[in-house]
Order: C-alpha cells, then sequence, then structure tokens
C-alpha cells in the first residue's frame, strides 16, 4: 500500500521510517517549499527511498496514496486535509498508525496538564512489573519508532495530546486516564467543545471491559464518566470518595464500598504540591487496574524523583533557589507552578501565544509574586491583563538571558525566582525542552 506522510518533522519521519521497515510505498509532503530536500534527506538517510514533495502539488501526487498519516502539528482542517478526504484517502495519525503496526497492551493517558509527569510514573511502574515496557507518545519518543519491536508480551504507557486524538480511529487502550481538562490550544480546536471531545475520544474504542480513571473535580469529567462507555474508576484531591482513589489530611487513600484503605502518606514522597498527589493518584489507578499489584506501585511512587522541566529544582546561587517550569506552557499549569513556591517569587513568563486568557495566573500571584519578567509575543497582553488585575510590578525583557539577569537582581536570599511561562516556546526557541535547558544553562553559569 502506499501512504502518503504529511509532515517533515520528528514525527513525520518516525512514521516514514517504519512504514519502509514495513516494505509499505511512502510519499513524504512537506507544505514547506523554503525545505531542503537534499539537505534533509543527507541528515536522515534512512529516507533516501521515499518520494519526497515540498510545497504545492498536483493531485496527481496526492492520489498515488491510499492512506494519509498526519504529524501532530497538522490540523485536520486544514484544507489540504479536506482536499485529501475528498481525493479519497483515509485519514490518520502517528499514533493510530503505531497502534495497527505493533502489538500488546497499552495504558494511555491523556488531560491538559500533568500528563508527562503521570506517563513517566505510570512508564516506572510498568517497567518494574513487566519484562517489556515502553514509554511512547507526546512524552518525545514517538510512538512509531518503538512499533516495529512491540510482541503480544509489550506493555506501554502512552502520553497522548489532543493533536494526536484527533486522527485516531481503532487506538484501544486496556486503561485511559482524562486527568483534566481546562482551557489550551484553542488556536487549533477553536471551541471548548472541540477541545473536550478530542479529550474524552481517548475513550473512543475502548468496550466495557476496559477502564478509564478520570478526576472526580473535573466537572466536565465527572459528566464524562457518566456515559463513557469503560468502568471508570474516580480520583479526587478535594473529597472522600466511596469507590476511588482520595487525598485527605497528607495521605492518598482507596476506598471501596466506603471502606478507606490508607496507601502512602505524602510526606514519604519526592513530588509536592497537590496536583502532584493528583498525579499520583492517577498513576496509581491506571497502573492497579492494568493488574500491577500495589506493593510494586507503591515502592516506585515512594522512589519516584518527578519529570525535567516540570518545577525542576535546578540551584541555589546566593541564597536563591531557582525552578524551571519551563512544562507550564498553559496559565493553568503556570498556577501549578507558581503555588508550589513556598515564598517571594520572581516570575519569569511569557512565549507564543495560543490565545490564552491569562486572567487566574495573575490572580494566583496572591502577593508571592514580587516581580514578572515577561518575555515572547505575549508579553504586552499578559501585561495588560495584570495591570487591569492591579499588578504593576512587572518588566520586559527581550530575551530569556536579559529575563534571568533581572531576576537575579532583583531575588533576595532566601527567595525564589520560576520560569513558568504560562505560554508554549515556539517563536524564541524550539521546544519547551529547549527553553528549559537553556535556562537551566544560564542559571549554571552564574556566579554564587
Amino acid at each position: 500500500m502506499t501512504y502518503l506522510v504529511v509532515g517533515c518533522g520528528k514525527s513525520g519521519i518516525a512514521a516514514s521510517e517504519l512504514l519502509l521497515q514495513k516494505n509499505q510505498e511512502v510519499l513524504l509532503y512537506d507544505s514547506n517549499q523554503e525545505l531542503d530536500k537534499e539537505a534533509f534527506l543527507q541528515k536522515n538517510p534512512s529516507l533516501k527511498n521515499v518520494d519526497l514533495q515540498v510545497g504545492e502539488q498536483s493531485d496527481e501526487f496526492f492520489s498515488r496514496a491510499k492512506v494519509a498519516v498526519l504529524s501532530p502539528g497538522v490540523p485536520t482542517d486544514l484544507p489540504l486535509v479536506e482536499h485529501l478526504k475528498e481525493l479519497g484517502l483515509s485519514i490518520i495519525g502517528e499514533v493510530e498508525l503505531a497502534y495497527k503496526m505493533g502489538a500488546g497492551r497499552v495504558l494511555a493517558i491523556t488531560g491538559t496538564n500533568g500528563k508527562t509527569t503521570t506517563t513517566s510514573l505510570c512508564g516506572e511502574i510498568l517497567k518494574a512489573n513487566y519484562s517489556d515496557a515502553r514509554v511512547v507518545g507526546n512524552i518525545g519518543i514517538p510512538y512509531t519508532t518503538e512499533a516495529l519491536t512491540m510482541t503480544e508480551d509489550t506493555v506501554v504507557a502512552a502520553e497522548i495530546s489532543s493533536f494526536q486524538l484527533e486522527t485516531t480511529v481503532e487506538f484501544h487502550p486496556a486503561v485511559s486516564a482524562i486527568l483534566n481538562i481546562t482551557p489550551d490550544h484553542l488556536n487549533r480546536h477553536h471551541t471548548m467543545e472541540a477541545y473536550i471531545q478530542a479529550k474524552e475520544d481517548i475513550t473512543k474504542a475502548q468496550t466495557s471491559s476496559d477502564v478509564c480513571v478520570l478526576n472526580y473535580e473535573d466537572e466536565v469529567l465527572r459528566k464524562f464518566g457518566e456515559t463513557c462507555v469503560p468502568k471508570v474508576v474516580y480520583f479526587s484531591s478535594a473529597r472522600k470518595l466511596n469507590n476511588g482513589y482520595y487525598y485527605e489530611d497528607g495521605a492518598i487513600y482507596k476506598a471501596k464500598d466506603g471502606v478507606p484503605e490508607c496507601l502512602v502518606q505524602t510526606s514519604d514522597l519526592h513530588l509536592l504540591g497537590l496536583h502532584n498527589f493528583e498525579n499520583i493518584m492517577a498513576a496509581m489507578a491506571c497502573c492497579e487496574a492494568f493488574g500491577v499489584p500495589m506493593d510494586v506501585i507503591l515502592k516506585v511512587v515512594r522512589d519516584f524523583e518527578g519529570v525535567e522541566h516540570r518545577i525542576e529544582f535546578v540551584a541555589k546561587k546566593g541564597g536563591v533557589s531557582y525552578y524551571n517550569d519551563s512544562k507550564g506552557t498553559n496559565p493553568d499549569a503556570a498556577i501549578k507552578g507558581i503555588s508550589a513556591m513556598p515564598g517571594k517569587t520572581c516570575l519569569i513568563g511569557g512565549g507564543y501565544d495560543k490565545e490564552s486568557e491569562y486572567d487566574e495566573w495573575i490572580q494566583a500571584f496572591q502577593g508571592k509574586v514580587k516581580l514578572l519578567v515577561l518575555i515572547g509575543q505575549t508579553r504586552e497582553k499578559i501585561a495588560d491583563c495584570a495591570k487591569k488585575h492591579g499588578f504593576t510590578d512587572y518588566v520586559f525583557a527581550d530575551s530569556l538571558e536579559e529575563a534571568v539577569k533581572l531576576c537575579k537582581e532583583h531575588a533576595l536570599p532566601g527567595e525564589y525566582v520560576l520560569l513558568s511561562p504560562a505560554c508554549a516556546s515556539w517563536g524564541m526557541f524550539d521546544n519547551y525542552e529547549e527553553r528549559g535547558r537553556i535556562f537551566k544553562q544560564l542559571v549554571h553559569e552564574m556566579e554564587d
């Protein structure tokens, strides 16, 4: 069969390589006519046998394919995608392709915030209990790079974004989780309803013998739990549950038919903050539903130290503690970042505009933020929002380096500097990982 892979990024490259290894014919296409085909193929010699085309193409080229594989960054409502449908091509995404080509059982996690931490923790738990466990997806490892070597004994922890869920058809996790849903990526999905639907589609192919883990404190998800097909397991950070997992007074409990069992004291955990207790409960619920014994789960949970770029301690310089929360790419995530800081904080925010609103983020400062240093495309929009709420302790910086320098000048011993932008990184950086790495480098190079 001939496949058209749309997009020449990491995901498109991985999908093309998988298809070639499966002896399929691959047409690789990118709308960027400035892409240097020769340089691209030299950098990716494994793709020398693909027909790579860029810019405007004829229907003759597209019609050679039966299936189009969209990279996550390609919106499904692009005129190109609509045209491919008119030409009779089936539309799938990289996750769907990997699921079809791979094997084994899948535990899949989505949500606006907490996906990476929860998926990483699930991955560590699965690795502690199974001989062949993989961690894939939006976490940075394309599912397609692992699919070829998967067997029926393989277990997979997959972080799945709303972009990826738009193009799933038969993707069927044995256990799924939706951690929370707050406004994000509305520049892509256009409406909150479409964004919610994309998240809920993680259960699209699940049956009544499968499990979906949901956040009871999310009103949308609580309502969804009343109608979704798989068995629902709830977790809550705000109330006791008769059935499910909940947090109360420094401990995580599991209740069955109203009888609670204390599983772990949060003082025994490395992760701090209520949002992280939610992530831990979700991971515990997922992995127990997946078949992992609770004693294995608890050992890993107690040892788990979190993930890079998410409220990550970097260094203490001049008595000031520096934290990297570059993964705080939307206001809700950034609220969790500032809430985790124990004292006065110089905060670096701003970046690419995803059409987010920043009111709740500004309101969460609550006297804790002594200086807000704004960078990127959104800096004036955020400044206007801050002024509206009476917060005027902000300055603009033209680079992350300048922002760090300003924070160093204003932070006193015993205080904190936090990179938690509430915005995507694009425009100034390739991704949030690069932004976080540069921040850490700037801190480590600082004189103590």
